[in-house]
């Protein structure tokens, strides 16, 4: 598993933060060329500000998703958020993080909680098999074999 050891949720997408932060910097500079010659010269500028939107909504969003994960208590023995699951599709045991979009670009092998496999296990007791739809018309099992919160950083 690529969850790195002595990380938690919150370190992980406080990192992605951070580099977002600084491309939002790099972005606003680019910005923040004088508007000279013709329209076509300022394109550049056009879309630098329509990046530096973009990334205003996703570090909101992740400011939000840090806050609700510092709020959030956590329940032994049962899939939550944050957590380190290991999980059975058939195939054999394999080991996820549960969690943002944010934490797989943080190099995580991630289970989002709003995708069809991520709804079924979140809140779901360890040792529970259930069946989700990956897609329309095709229907998965999954066992959960373990649920345990990461290791805070110390």
């Amino acid at each position: 598993m690529t969850v790195p050891a002595n990380t938690d949720s919150v370190s992980l997408l406080s990192d992605r933060l951070s580099a977002m932060r600084a491309e939002r910097a790099a972005v606003l500079a680019d910005a923040l060329i004088a508007p000279t010659g013709d329209l076509a010269d300022r394109a550049t500028n056009v879309e630098a500000t329509i990046r530096l939107q973009l990334l205003d909504e996703r570090i909101a969003a992740l400011e939000l998703e840090i806050d609700d994960l510092r709020r959030r208590r956590h329940t032994d023995g049962v899939v939550s958020v944050g957590d380190v699951v290991t999980l059975d599709l058939g195939d054999g045991d394999e080991t996820y993080l549960v969690g943002p979009v944010e934490q797989a670009f943080a190099g995580a092998d991630t289970v989002t909680p709003m995708s069809p496999l991520g709804r079924v296990i979140v809140g779901t007791p360890v040792g529970e098999t259930v069946t989700y739809e990956p897609r329309p018309g095709v229907t998965m099992t999954v066992t959960i074999r373990s649920a345990g919160q990461l290791v805070r950083a110390g």
